[in-house]
């Protein structure tokens, strides 16, 4: 039996006994967490799919240790602009170990053509969430991605981001593909939350032209 669920924004394929590392998360070591968004189960030839999550199912797992992955180079060059800033990251990560999946509820999904078509109803939810927070991607450097992975991990307005520091910006957008510099993120976006946009203008054509 096999599970596929999502952990800390990133989907993965878990069986009974198997380790998995995941973004950290905020469990004491050596204690149990469950996880309920579970998008499918497969039994054997019996294969369960949610729209999106299977009521009722669960895959519980024990948290083994906290880690801190590989070092990775981030470098960013603009060129002919004169631009160029390297950093390096190191990835917080949480080893966790599925003890089970649990299916207790869970009911069957309808034929793929219903799951289809039922996905749109939750388009609106999310376009609720995303209404109640600024636009971030008037910073330089975020993209509708980067804007979108931040919001789902609780940072949707200007104050909020210019509360986070950039290693922790660094550490939520790393499954977000491409180099990214977050350096000046938290404080363009404390320009921004003052209304100070021209400022903040001035300072994104600098930044565009190649002044750190």
């Amino acid at each position: 039996m096999y599970a596929i669920v999502e952990i800390a924004g990133h989907q993965f394929k878990v069986e009974k006994d198997q380790k998995v590392f995941v973004n950290r998360l905020a469990i004491e070591e050596g204690k149990s967490v469950s996880f309920d968004n579970v998008l499918l189960i497969a039994d054997g030839d019996n294969i369960t799919v949610g729209a999106p999550a299977i009521d009722g199912a669960q895959v519980s797992a024990k948290v083994s240790k906290h880690l801190k992955g590989d070092k990775v180079i981030v470098f960013k060059k603009k060129r002919r602009k004169g631009y160029r800033v390297k950093n390096g990251h190191r990835q917080y990560l949480t080893e966790i170990v599925i003890e089970d999946i649990l299916t207790s509820g869970a009911k069957k999904s309808a034929p793929k053509k219903e799951a289809k078509a039922a996905a749109p109803k939750a388009k609106p939810t999310t376009k609720k969430a995303s209404s109640k927070g600024d636009d971030l991607k008037k910073l330089e450097g975020i993209g509708p991605k980067i804007a979108t992975t931040l919001a789902e991990a609780g940072i949707s307005t200007f104050a909020e981001l210019a509360k986070t520091d950039a290693a922790k910006i660094s550490e939520i957008i790393a499954g977000v593909r491409g180099n990214h510099v977050t350096d000046t993120w938290p404080a363009q976006a404390q320009l921004a939350a003052d209304g100070k946009w021209d400022e903040l203008k001035k300072w994104q054509d600098e930044l565009d032209g190649g002044k750190a």
